[in-house]
């Protein structure tokens, strides 16, 4: 195949497909089952990134009680994003292995104990410690979460799902800047309060996932998987699968570090540019940052349905697109104009998070969709993590005047525009050449998984 044929073949597979239906009826599909499984997996992740942003809006708190400098405590947030790789293989392995019900009960046991723990620590050591061991159950959680969420509900309905469940991200976000407010600013208590309340909920979480099943499509590979019996043989087929499916690791690995460059390219160091450029004041950053995961919950949600309708590449390119409109007065503009092309920006940025879990699970192997889910999902975000030492160093290279008291200033807007840009390009090349299952059977083995089977229409429904 030549290149012009390639990409004119790439451009026929990523026409919008206009397989319209309303979002009231695609939910209508899931039965009572169903929608347990997707508050299930919502709410697990939505957690999940609570428990990772408690860290994120406690960073002055945690400087003063471990008489550590910003720098060392942000490292304990690096720390807990390099074992989420080994993390989500682990987690995802058993989960494939023995069923996603008992793996996601002993990884919130796991989350459970290692919040109690960082509430306990009395030293910087034992700190970084915690937030090591967090990274592996904290990168256990998104593959089981996902599969629970979205591998038994309807195919016509997997796109909103999707939106639902990803929005947890920015949900997470919002309720530990809440939450904080709330238990820490406003009351007597120190910081160790918001861990201590963060071990509760996965009890919950656990109590409810015990009243549940396993998920139906994993008891459709359950019985291939009892026949082998022994671990020898589910390892063989495991190598036998990696060897096989290679590919689309690899692919859905190198897609998802594009996504991931948009959100931690538009976003991480957002609070710096705005404090050191402009010199504004905390609440007024805090009111630009609410608003930009305010526009993320609803660009998730948007995007997932969206997507049902005109295809997951197609909207996807859509998005890096109208976020590539955004990128200049997303990164050079100050308040009042902030305020809506940062909603705006983010609506589109997790617009296409929103259409992540759905994408990854319709590309990955059944009997190894978990495993498959998690360490692409992980091994992206780890591949992308220098992505604020890059911004910065971008910004400082170009020194702006002094600020007020000689405060040295720098051009934060060059490093995000650079780096956000490059990530919308490259995710939109990836994502035009790349393969899509809309509507596919998941539950059949493809050993290419190029989704060439034709997808369900929603007008012949």
């Amino acid at each position: 195949m030549t290149i012009k044929e390639l990409l004119l073949e790439r451009v026929e597979t990523i026409k919008p497909k206009w397989d319209v239906a309303s979002p009231v009826y695609l939910l209508r599909e899931l039965n009572k089952k169903q929608w347990k499984f997707l508050m299930i997996g919502f709410w697990s992740w939505t957690w999940d990134a609570f428990d990772f942003f408690s860290i994120a809006v406690l960073l002055p708190t945690l400087q003063t009680a471990f008489n550590a400098s910003n720098s060392e405590i942000v490292l304990g947030l690096v720390l807990s994003l390099l074992p989420r790789v080994f993390g989500a293989a682990i987690f995802g392995i058993a989960a494939d292995r023995y069923g996603r019900k008992w793996p996601f009960i002993v990884n919130c046991i796991c989350l459970m104990v290692l919040e109690l723990s960082i509430a306990l620590c009395k030293t910087y050591p034992q700190f970084l410690a915690c937030r090591i061991l967090f990274g592996l159950a904290m990168g256990g959680m998104y593959g089981n979460a996902s599969a629970t969420a979205l591998e038994d509900c309807p195919d016509i309905s997997r796109g909103i799902v999707s939106g639902i469940f990803m929005a947890g991200y920015p949900m997470g976000l919002l309720l530990a800047t809440a939450f904080k407010a709330l238990l820490v600013d406003h009351t007597t208590k120190n910081w160790r309060t918001l861990f201590y309340f963060g071990a509760a909920p996965p009890a919950l979480l656990i109590g409810a996932r015990l009243l549940l099943p396993e998920t139906e499509a994993f008891e459709v590979e359950k019985a291939a998987i009892t026949a082998k019996k022994s671990m020898r043989a589910f390892v063989l087929d495991f190598v036998d699968a990696i060897r096989r499916h290679w590919g689309i690791l690899a692919y859905l690995s190198i897609w998802i570090l594009g996504c991931t460059y948009l959100s931690h390219g538009s976003q991480d160091i957002l609070h710096t540019l705005l404090s050191n450029k402009y010199s504004l004041p905390e609440l007024t950053i805090t009111k630009i940052q609410v608003t930009g995961f305010s526009g993320s919950i609803l660009g998730s949600l948007t995007m997932g349905f969206i997507s049902d309708v005109i295809g997951r590449r197609f909207t996807i390119v859509v998005c890096c697109i109208c976020a590539g409109a955004l990128v200049y007065p997303y990164s050079y503009l100050s308040v009042p104009g902030l305020y809506p092309i940062t909603f705006l920006n983010q609506f589109f940025v997790q617009g296409i998070f929103g259409i992540v879990p759905v994408h990854l699970i319709e590309l990955s192997p059944p009997a190894f969709r978990t495993f498959v889910v998690g360490t692409a999902y992980n091994l992206g975000i780890f591949f992308s993590s220098p992505v604020p030492i890059i911004e910065t160093r971008i910004g400082e290279a170009r020194p702006l005047p002094n600020g007020e008291n000689g405060m040295k200033r720098y051009d934060y807007s060059f490093g995000i525009a650079m780096v956000f840009g490059c990530g919308l390009a490259f995710t939109t090349l990836i994502t035009f050449l790349g393969p899509e299952n809309k509507g596919g059977n998941i539950l059949e083995d493809s050993p290419q998984q190029t989704g060439t089977e034709e997808p369900i229409k929603l007008s012949e429904v």
